[in-house]
Order: structure tokens, then sequence, then C-alpha cells
């Protein structure tokens, strides 16, 4: 079965062709993203009109460039590319599925609609994608023509989402029984690096830029920012705190490039030490033998190796798995994954953005 997916909730326009290659893995045949972020970048951080304007400029192309790449079509003209991109969709594609939440609400239109659009015209199915879910079936995606581990991920397994708007815990008993555990109360992880940025004179967005600075702090343990709700018996987080934590310190000092380093080090510090607390005790209280991340601030690496130095240190039998980069962030490859492995088509009349879509 192959799927034509969209994904457009929040900045990037994105358009895959995947298919499902047996019960436990998807294997990607097109992965086209159109991105905003210059735009964004000189802003400081994402204007929603300007996003769904640039969404609406990006959709049918970033489509079309999907529908042909996942054949090996050469492009040619316009008059040629929507010709053959049409035959593919019409003989070649299942099914369709979009993200409907959650998001920005005229982000979501755009994708939502223009796949409506198509399920009609084509005479498609069409499968409506909780985007937080989706982060975490990018695991599920195959990444080598050999042999890929993700196709031993076990239930039950915690699930750690950790994006520019959410930072969750759910615990998946199996594909489609899954429990949220906890989550953030204010600001997710990635939200408040990029407001952190912003007070360190970051660009946007500050996550990749925070890593990076880490990696190069020395002295970096002079500086230390509390973990918020580190030692609570809960599953859940709060990242508001520190930011207030750090504006104070910052107001005080002159940012000298050492010196945003070593803050940069402390504040990642700070946060990845509550998620790994928090992520690895869940496996222990749930009996899990798996962890799987999924949101773009989980292709950190240093994220992903603390979890793993904490199941070492705590001998535990735990797997730790995370998507690759280029399926952590916003993609349609992790719609189109979460489409093949949870086949639920609905008439195209009952699709609707849902931007407060929680976990449902």
């Amino acid at each position: 079965m192959k799927i034509l997916s969209v994904e457009t909730s929040c900045d990037e326009t994105s358009a895959a062709v995947v298919e499902k290659n047996d019960g436990k893995s998807v294997r990607v045949l097109s992965n086209v993203t159109a991105t905003s972020l210059a735009i964004h970048a000189a802003t400081g951080g994402i204007i929603p009109e300007n996003a769904a304007r640039e969404q609406v400029k990006y959709i049918i192309p970033v489509i079309v460039e999907a529908l042909l790449k996942s054949e090996n079509v050469k492009p040619g003209s316009n008059s040629e590319n929507f010709i053959r991109a049409k035959q593919i969709l019409n003989e070649e594609t299942d099914a369709l599925a979009v993200t409907y939440g959650p998001g920005l609400i005229g982000s979501l239109l755009v994708g939502v609609e223009t796949a409506k659009t198509l399920s009609l015209v084509f005479d498609k199915p069409i499968i409506p994608v909780n985007h937080l879910l989706a982060h975490l079936f990018a695991n599920f995606i195959q990444t080598s023509n050999i042999y890929d581990p993700r196709s031993e991920i076990k239930y039950p397994f915690i699930g750690l989402i950790v994006s520019g708007g959410h930072t969750d815990l759910l615990l998946f008993k199996s594909l489609t029984d899954y429990e949220w555990l906890g989550g953030t109360r204010d600001d997710a992880a990635g939200e408040a690096l990029d407001k952190i940025g912003r007070l360190l004179n970051l660009p946007y967005p500050a996550g990749p830029e925070i890593e990076r600075r880490s990696a190069l702090a020395k002295d970096s343990d002079k500086i230390k920012f509390k973990s918020p709700l580190m030692e609570t018996e809960d599953f859940d987080f709060s990242f508001s705190g520190l930011k207030a934590e750090v504006s104070r310190f910052v107001k005080n000092e002159k940012l000298t490039n050492r010196l945003t380093n070593q803050v940069s080090r402390a504040v990642q510090t700070a946060i990845f030490d509550v998620l790994i607390k928090k992520t690895i005790r869940a496996a222990k209280v749930y009996g899990c033998s798996n962890i799987v991340l999924g949101g773009g601030v989980a292709s950190n690496k240093t994220l992903l190796r603390g979890i793993e130095l904490g199941i070492r240190n705590n001998e535990l039998g735990i797997k730790v798995f995370a998507p690759e980069k280029v399926y952590a962030t916003d993609n349609a490859a992790m719609i189109g994954s979460y489409a093949l492995l949870n086949y639920k088509p609905v008439d195209w009349h009952k699709v609707a953005a849902n931007p407060d879509l929680y976990f449902v």
C-alpha cells in the first residue's frame, strides 16, 4: 500500500509518498519539505499568518515533486509535471493522509483542505493524523535496506515527545492502546530553548545553536540552573521557571562568547536532566523494555546519550530509539508512517482542522 501524506501543522510545507514493508516498518519513497524558516528567523519566531501564506504557495509544488520523486520521474515543464503527478496519484497511490492537528489553524487548513480536495477528486481514502503521535511513529520508518533494529520496537514502550510546542510522556501498551502519563504545565522544552535563545541573542530556532554551543563550553560546571520538577513523583514538566532564572542571570552579566557557551550548556543540562530522569523512571514503573523518542529536540545527540547513560548506570535492560534527524522535525513521512500503521480512513466530509487537538 502507498500513501501520499501531507504535513502543514506549523511553518513547514511537506509531502511524502510512503509504503508499508511489512507489519512493523515503513519505507519512504519520497519526502519533500519546503521551509519558510528564513522569514521566521528574521522576525525571531513564527508569525502564523506569514507561515500560512507561504504554505499556500508551496503546497501544490511540494505535492507534485513528492509524487514525481516517488516514481523516479525526472521533472519537465510545469504542464508535464502536473500531468505525470496526476497519473501517479491516480494509478500508483492508494490513499491520502494529512495532519489535522494540533498546530496553527491557518497552516492546518492549507493542508487539510488540499488533502480533502484530492480525496474527493481522485476518490481516494483519507486518514487524518495526530501530529504528536506521528512524531513517535517516525521511529518505524526503515532507514537501512539490509537490517533495521527499529523493526524490533516492542510493546509496551514509553514514548517521549520533545518538540517546540510539546513535551509529553506516554505509555504505549499496543499500536492503538496508549495512555498519557504527563506533560508540560507551561513552556515545552523546545519552546524554552527558543525563548532562552532570544535572551542569549542566538538565531532562531535556538535549539540547534544551543546544542552546538554546549559542545564548545569550557568550565561549564561553574554555572548551574535548576531542573524544574526534578524531584516530584509525577511525570509532569515545567520550563517557564528556568527561563525566568536564566533571564535574571544574564541581566547581571556581559554575554561574551565564552559565557554564552557556558549558559547554553547549563540550560541544556537543566532541561535534559529532568527529561532523562522522568523518562527512565516511567520505563521502570511500567515495566517497559523500550523508550521511543520523537520531536525536533529528540534529534539532539546529547539527550539520546544521556538517556542511554542513565540506563547503563541503573543497569536496566532498556533500548532507546530516536528517529533519523530528517524525520525528527516536522515532515510528511512521519504522517504517512502513522497512517500506514494505523490505517483508519474516514469520509472526507468529516475531516476538519483541529488546532487544539491533544491525545484522543
